[in-house]
């Protein structure tokens, strides 16, 4: 998942909304909060007071013992919500909520093979702000802005600054849908595009909207575990009455992520008609055993969510710590198609630089094959 803010601008950033139909602020004036929503308010307000600084986060969940293992980095700095910490567990330095986003000295360490583009993106960058890897779907970077920064991210070297579309760029944008027939999805993505205001990611699906060639809008997405309140009337009212069939891939790595009040919240999306995938992440230490990917399929089918894709980790500089060995990975995956209904399985893959998909892994690249 994407969760990075540009370095120079990796602060608290109050986030706004302006009801639709209003007009947008003259350059250096305030948006200004005029929705009747109280829900909107609230996540909007939410993503203003992360915590960012590493002794609060410590202090909150009574670990400042352990602040000698840390480091504080001067550009992928520490973001987390407070509605996530308060899924975490007082006195547990190894929570696996926490672990996805404390700054850890490892992240320091240089190993072969991680690298700061992963994925090659920066070869698949024809516009600003847009992707285009696979054949039928294009990526747009909406934001760069996330409310969460995990430790893994495989764009926290991303260069938002030089890929960020403006409003003026969304013609560009969809005339190169246009010019190329075959592309009927597309992909909002970032940063987070639920970290934009309604208004502004409106806009957005009205554009896209207007293409008659789109059938598919997907939203790739953490806002919805991290601050589950970010799914309000306003959002889901929309999407239920877009001309597009919308999908929600929002990304869980652990159970523990998944409340009563999110669970409530995302079976309201699926009431609403809008499809809700997940996508994972496999992490060592967080969710490496059959018991976490057993609870987290389990409790996404209790949400209205269902597993989608689990994935390698991506290589990443700075995330070596988090990787498992492929075998590893298989040998867990061969146990997890033991344990639960086939619809509950996601697809063990990797998303490997300059392929037009993600590929799937040799299932029988093990010698635990033949024991299931």
């Amino acid at each position: 998942m994407i969760n990075h803010l540009p370095q120079q601008k990796n602060k608290q950033i109050p986030i706004t909304s302006v009801a639709i139909g209003t007009c947008a602020p003259k350059a250096g004036e305030s948006l200004q909060v005029i929705e009747d929503s109280n829900e909107a308010i609230n996540w909007q307000t939410q993503v203003a007071d992360v915590i960012t600084d590493i002794d609060q986060l410590l202090a909150i969940l009574e670990l400042s013992h352990i602040k000698d293992e840390l480091y504080v980095p001067q550009g992928f700095g520490l973001r987390v919500p407070k509605a996530f910490v308060a899924k975490m567990k007082k006195g547990d330095a190894n929570d696996p909520l926490l672990l996805q986003v404390l700054p850890n000295k490892q992240e320091k360490t240089q190993v072969t093979g991680y690298v700061s583009d992963p994925l090659a993106e920066n070869a698949h960058n024809p516009i600003k702000g847009l992707l285009h890897k696979y054949r039928s779907r294009v990526l747009v970077t909406v934001t760069g802005a996330c409310a969460i920064h995990c430790r893994y991210c495989f764009r926290q070297h991303f260069d938002y600054q030089a890929n960020l579309p403006k409003s003026d760029q969304l013609r560009l944008i969809q005339d190169y849908i246009r010019q190329h027939p075959e592309i009927n999805e597309v992909i909002l993505s970032g940063g987070d595009p639920l970290s934009v205001t309604n208004r502004r990611l409106f806009l957005w699906l009205q554009a896209l909207e207007d293409l008659p060639q789109i059938n598919t809008i997907r939203l790739h997405t953490r806002l919805p575990i991290v601050i589950p309140d970010r799914l309000d009337n306003e959002l889901l009212d929309r999407l239920e009455h877009s001309r597009c069939r919308i999908v929600m891939v929002v990304h869980t790595n652990h159970a523990n992520e998944i409340d009563n009040h999110t669970a409530k919240l995302l079976q309201h999306a699926r009431q609403k008609g809008i499809t809700l995938l997940n996508q994972t992440v496999l992490l060592a230490g967080v969710n490496d055993g059959l018991k976490q990917q057993v609870a987290l399929s389990e409790r996404l089918f209790e949400a209205g969510v269902l597993p989608y894709y689990l994935h390698l980790l991506d290589k990443v500089a700075g995330a070596a710590h988090f990787d498992i060995a492929q075998k590893q990975a298989i040998d867990l995956y061969w146990q997890m198609l033991a344990h639960l209904p086939g619809y509950l399985v996601p697809k063990l893959v990797q998303e490997l630089p300059h392929k037009p998909f993600k590929t799937p892994v040799d299932l029988y690249h093990s010698d635990s094959a033949h024991l299931f």
